[in-house]
């Protein structure tokens, strides 16, 4: 659409005779133009043609808001009905990115025109020849930040000061293994022969949406008690464990009990109100648990366990033995793979949000898109959520713009931006996506509207994945989940004695306990489908890397021989966060038999 002026209209209307000196009158009808998609010339033919049915209306501010309510909205809501018709047959067409680019500044001028003024201050100018962008909105005609201009977004356009201002960027906050002289950079042609997909393959995996909310508590029951019955015959099996006894039931003996911890009130867990319940084999009781003889443990609801203790009344167990879980074994290919000793893979990992919250300005995302561009990494792991449903300014319904549509860019503009660099992208949707579905474990995206030449890289190159999942990228498997387990299970458990660090506990007992979301119940943020949580919500196998960020410190752990990456997330509060990057190295067997990490170094790094 050409540039909107009070000049243009000024001169479109003297060619019918029409007389307007009021600078205010041909504001209003410049807005009117910008918000309504409509040209110089074809808002003077509405005009013209409404006034002759109003017997010659003039043209003033009152009967250019008649005009707007009984005109353009109508047209407006005749054009918005006709694009939902059009979506169904085809996909979206934009014409030029130029267009598109040009209609959102000129918004955007007028967004701004119409802030909170400060003293003296004066009409802001449209952008015409005479008056060009500044030197940063040229260069971001050319840049992937051009999709993501938060003036259709928010009609608070200021970009976010603390980020823009913030200190070490690109400095190492945590380092892993041997990151001496490590050149952080994929192969020679990123992504090329590197094989992503879903470890269980497309028939066993979470590949799209399905109905929830009909939900039984027998189901929920069902769930729980194959879960104790699986890990409780892990148990017995490595232990040697002959058979488990009934918790409720008196004995002046040592006994054997299985079942799973939970809390004796709707309380937090605390020592004196564990409670043990066991399956329905072995009676499905629920006895008091006394933790007092035990020198060290570590416990939270949910958790299935094996205990030798004394219960000579039945009444309560008095544990003197807690027995850990058993991680299941790592992966191991079925055909021998070649090994590529030059060139090991470079895997970066992003989670959301990806805006500061001080303002829906997608600068971080675009500073990460910059940092793909320069580091060219093999493989991308970006995690939800991408519109976040906790950001301030939607919370409030301060968005000017659907929330798919915002979606739509940041996927338009990580694809656009990182065409150059050719490397594999996998999306992971997030709880709190707010355009996705709100449920755990959560499908895939879909993908949204992409242009020809968009669609066609996007199948060689985007994979879409659902929370949680279990990833295999060149025979090395990786464990994904963009829920926040390790706040969640870290509010919940309770220690003694242990003499480990909080967080390798957490990760121990995922992995010990063979799920992505051990803890129950869930907290009230997590939705959980238990019968597709059963199905799809385990842990087939223990990951080589496992990517569990959270809103919790950062870190890379080694963690019984699995490298757990929390990356932090790209933004926190109204300042940059971090991000992760792996080289992957996969190793040659050892003669001994001994498993060696295939993750050779990783780092993670402020954004």
């Amino acid at each position: 659409m050409s540039s909107v002026t009070q000049e243009s209209l000024k001169t479109e209307l003297d060619m019918f005779g029409i007389d307007c000196d009021n600078e205010d009158v041909l504001d209003k009808m410049v807005e009117q133009c910008i918000c309504n998609r409509v040209k110089v010339d074809e808002m003077v033919l509405e005009w013209v043609a409404y006034s002759t049915t109003k017997n010659g209306l003039k043209l003033t501010m009152q009967t250019l808001e008649q005009f707007e309510h009984e005109i353009l909205s109508k047209r407006n809501k005749s054009k918005q009905s006709f694009k939902r018709e059009e979506t169904h047959n085809r996909t979206r067409d934009i014409h030029t990115l130029q267009d598109l680019i040009k209609a959102e500044e000129e918004e955007e001028n007028l967004l701004d025109s119409y802030s909170t003024p400060a003293k003296g201050s004066q009409k802001r100018a449209l952008t015409t020849p005479e008056h060009p962008h500044s030197k940063r909105s040229v260069a971001l005609l050319s840049s992937p930040g051009l999709l993501l201009s938060p003036a259709s977004f928010s009609p608070s356009v200021t970009p976010s000061q603390k980020y823009s201002q913030r200190s070490a960027k690109g400095e190492v906050m945590v380092s892993f293994g041997a990151v001496q002289g490590t050149r952080w950079a994929g192969r020679k042609t990123p992504g090329a022969g590197v094989q992503v997909e879903l470890l269980e393959g497309p028939e066993d995996s979470l590949c799209s949406s399905y109905k929830y909310m009909f939900q039984r508590l027998r189901d929920v029951r069902n769930v729980l008690t194959e879960k104790i019955e699986e890990l409780g015959e892990g148990l017995r099996s490595h232990f040697s464990i002959e058979e488990f006894s009934p918790v409720s039931l008196p004995a002046q003996d040592v006994i054997t009990v299985l079942g799973q911890v939970c809390c004796d009130s709707n309380g937090k867990l605390n020592a004196q109100s564990v409670l043990l319940e066991a399956g329905p084999e072995q009676g499905g009781q629920q006895v008091p648990v006394d933790l007092s003889e035990l020198k060290e443990y570590s416990l939270f609801p949910g958790q299935v366990v094996m205990m030798e203790g004394m219960n000579t009344t039945g009444r309560k167990l008095v544990a003197s033995k807690l027995y850990e879980g058993v991680p299941l074994p790592f992966y191991t290919p079925g055909v021998k793979m070649e090994m590529d000793e030059a060139e090991p893979m470079n895997v970066l990992v992003a989670c959301g949000p990806y805006t500061p919250s001080d303002g829906l300005t997608f600068d971080p995302l675009i500073d990460l898109i910059n940092v793909i561009v320069k580091d060219r990494p093999d493989v991308c792991l970006l995690l939800g959520p991408f519109v976040d449903s906790k950001h301030e300014q939607i919370e409030k319904a301060q968005v000017t713009e659907t929330f798919e549509a915002i979606f739509s860019r940041c996927i338009e503009s990580i694809v656009d931006g990182t065409n150059s660099v050719g490397c594999r992208l996998v999306f992971v949707p997030s709880q709190r996506d707010i355009h996705h579905h709100f449920i755990y474990p959560q499908p895939p995206f879909t993908l949204p509207n992409l242009s020809k030449e968009q669609a066609q890289s996007a199948l060689q190159r985007i994979t879409l994945v659902p929370d949680p999942c279990t990833l295999l990228i060149d025979g090395v498997t990786f464990g994904v989940t963009s829920t926040d387990i390790l706040f969640h299970m870290g509010a919940e458990e309770i220690s003694c004695g242990t003499g480990s660090e909080r967080f390798s506990r957490i990760l121990k007992h995922m992995l010990t306990q063979r799920s992505y979301y051990p803890l129950y119940p869930p907290v009230e943020d997590v939705n959980m489908d238990y019968e597709k949580f059963q199905s799809y919500g385990q842990m087939p196998l223990t990951p080589d890397i496992l990517i569990i960020p959270s809103e919790l410190r950062y870190f890379i752990k080694d963690v019984v021989g699995c490298v757990c990456v929390n990356p932090g997330r790209l933004t926190k509060g109204q300042v940059g966060g971090t991000y992760g990057r792996l080289l992957i190295q996969r190793p040659a067997p050892s003669e001994d038999g001994t498993r060696q990490i295939p993750c050779s170094a990783a780092q993670v790094v402020k954004i």
